[in-house]
């Protein structure tokens, strides 16, 4: 007895271990590979620091508000432009195509005011840069000041951050995460045809044996009626015989 009991205890591990995986076996594989990639990249990545600086665009007395807004979000597609980024380079101490690509200009629709934001690796790098962006734009928009009427003004210089810009290590982790169940999921959708096949097959062939047998009682008893319009002594001599 002891004998069996072990026999049937191994047979019962031998089809446990040879049970395929689950069909959403994907989704949390995925999702883990997406915290491990997002934790990954945000230790591995180096901290980067963004540091803004504020110019304000003043109409003189001959020049409506208006205006001044307008001159504002034109001042403000110049900012990252060549001229004004060879103003800022000895300041900044960086090329111009690098500093091109460490710094942005923004603006709103509704105020005459731009801000400047430098990025780097470094706090105090970033503010000099956001500061010799702002002062290279003052000084290139205000030589023309006399004919247009509109003078740019510092109003609040860039100071070095005391926090990094960039995400930290548990917000990278997440967004992994996320994107990795994200991925998981949709590949459940695209799945090969295939494998919905062979998941699908036992259940189509189940409904496929119970309505194959009403469908062939039907074609009996439809088989057995008499004709439409014979008569009845037909009928009766065919039951006779």
């Amino acid at each position: 007895m002891a004998d069996n009991a072990d026999q049937k205890k191994s047979t019962h591990r031998r089809r446990v271990r040879l049970l395929p995986p689950p069909a959403w076996w994907p989704l949390p594989v995925a999702a883990l590979l997406g915290l491990a990639a997002g934790g990954a990249y945000g230790v591995l990545k180096a901290p980067e620091y963004a540091a803004t600086s504020y110019v304000v665009a003043v109409p003189d007395d001959t020049t409506e508000p208006a205006t001044a807004l307008g001159f504002a979000q034109a001042y403000a597609r110049i900012a990252t432009s060549s001229s004004t980024l060879a103003y800022a380079q000895p300041r900044a101490g960086i090329g111009v195509q690098k500093l091109r690509t460490q710094v942005r200009a923004e603006t709103s629709p509704e105020s005459p005011m731009i801000a400047i934001t430098g990025t780097a690796k470094s706090a105090s790098e970033a503010a000099d840069i956001a500061n010799a962006v702002a002062d290279a734009l003052s000084l290139s928009s205000n030589q023309a000041a006399k004919n247009t009427g509109v003078q740019l003004l510092l109003f609040n210089q860039a100071v070095a951050p005391s926090d990094p810009a960039s995400a930290s290590p548990t917000l990278s982790g997440a967004v992994g995460l996320c994107a990795g169940g994200l991925l998981g999921g949709l590949w459940l959708l695209a799945r090969p045809t295939a494998a919905r096949r062979r998941a699908e097959g036992p259940a189509a062939a189940g409904i496929t044996e119970t309505t194959a047998e009403p469908a062939g009682e039907t074609v009996e008893e439809y088989a057995s009626l008499p004709a439409q319009g014979e008569p009845a002594a037909a009928k009766e001599k065919e039951s006779v015989r």
